[in-house]
């Protein structure tokens, strides 16, 4: 059977990853997303979003196609303050 996921819950949870790995997976996800939208957004080629960010095309290939295995937290943290995306870290006890 296959098990659907709410979209508020974390994907990498059901997939059977520990929680504290899954957090940081799903945080991960998430800033991957938003610099995929500010490069589509932009109009931006992948050589001028790589200049803008500071690396090399392949890495913003490696963005654009999900590769997330080659992204640390704190690379994609730089990469979204590069393009003047600002972020707020909100920590919450488990329930």
């Amino acid at each position: 059977m296959t098990e659907i996921v709410k979209g508020d819950e974390n994907l990498f949870l059901a997939l059977g990853f520990p929680p504290h790995e899954a957090e940081i997976l799903q945080l991960r996800a998430e800033l991957m997303g938003q610099l995929r939208l500010w490069i589509q957004d932009s109009g931006l080629t992948q050589a001028d979003a790589a200049e803008r960010l500071g690396v090399t095309q392949a890495r913003v290939s490696d963005l654009v196609r999900g590769k997330w295995k080659k992204f640390s937290l704190d690379m994609l943290l730089t990469l979204a303050a590069k393009v003047g995306m600002h972020f707020r870290l909100e920590l919450s006890r488990a329930a």
